[in-house]
């Protein structure tokens, strides 16, 4: 497989390229938080003073109640895939925690469905970013969970339950039952308040960016925003790291939704690729934020 090139040419109601969607929807996963525990909240600098030189910006502080976009035709949930362009220059960098529920005996042969060390330098960076979990993960690594959930840098944001198909086809994905895909969502909430995530938003992100009309409007209940993106890392089963960041780098606009992973099984080059993409963004005069900054910001 490989992570480039990807197609521009969109299926009707999905948003993913096909070469790519092939590789995102096989079991990718997971984010993890290390062993030190939450970082501590970043302080905020006085207005107008500047970052000690060497040291990236604190990020913003997370609002109270993460913003969400107005329904959509007759009531579905509303879809999200990139803030402003014409704003200020900020980029979310967005992590899918990807398990799904018959992977069980693979984490059991000791594969990694976790990424302790990409979590380790996006707080060493003090990258804000979006972790899209789903509730299989948090099932398999609750501590793990809670430390991100736990963490002001971060916002833990549902991406199903069981990491199956909302829409069909969905490049291979086996699908939910129907009817249930709004329990599906909500049975990865419930994970998630089971292993004591915090900081969590109402945002959902499709499993394979797979969708339709009438799954939009069966989640909408949920309260959910459906949240895509407009910029392909291609990290998924990438062997080397410069690929992966040259694509986020040549893609990135103000606005822009990155779509990344955090495994060591699927993404293995995703923490290189990071300590990469992030300076350089800071240099071209980026701000790296959370998907509720640059919801709140539209």
């Amino acid at each position: 497989m490989t992570p480039t090139p990807f197609l521009r040419r969109r299926p009707a109601r999905h948003t993913l390229a096909p070469a790519l969607a092939a590789l995102l929807c096989l079991p990718l996963a997971a984010c993890g938080g290390g062993s030190s525990g939450a970082a501590e909240r970043p302080k905020a600098l006085p207005s107008g003073a500047a970052s000690p030189a060497g040291t990236p910006p604190a990020p913003s502080v997370r609002p109270l109640a993460a913003p969400t976009l107005p329904p959509g035709p007759g009531g579905a949930a509303p879809v999200f895939s990139h803030g402003r362009r014409d704003g200020a220059k900020r980029v979310a960098l967005t992590f899918d925690a990807d398990m799904t529920a018959d992977q069980d005996r693979r984490a059991a042969r000791g594969e990694r469905f976790d990424n302790p060390e990409l979590i380790a330098t996006l707080r060493r960076l003090k990258v804000p970013a979006t972790v899209f979990m789903t509730g299989k993960w948090a099932e398999q690594y609750p501590d793990q969970a809670k430390s991100i959930g736990a963490d002001p840098l971060f916002e833990v944001a549902n991406h199903s339950y069981s990491h199956h198909a909302f829409s069909t086809p969905c490049y291979g994905l086996p699908a939910v039952a129907p009817g249930s895909a709004r329990q599906d969502v909500e049975r990865a909430s419930a994970a998630f308040g089971k292993a004591g995530v915090e900081h969590t938003v109402p945002y959902f992100r499709f499993p394979g960016g797979c969708h339709n009309d009438a799954v939009l409007r069966e989640i909408a209940p949920a309260k959910v925003t459906a949240v895509q993106w407009d910029v392909i890392s291609g990290d998924a089963f990438a062997k080397k790291s410069g690929p992966v960041a040259d694509q986020v780098l040549a893609q990135v606009k103000p606005g822009s939704v990155v779509v990344m992973h955090c495994t060591h099984s699927a993404a293995p080059a995703t923490e290189e690729a990071i300590r990469r993409i992030v300076p350089e963004l800071r240099a071209r005069g980026y701000e790296l934020v959370r998907v509720s900054d640059l919801i709140a910001a539209r």
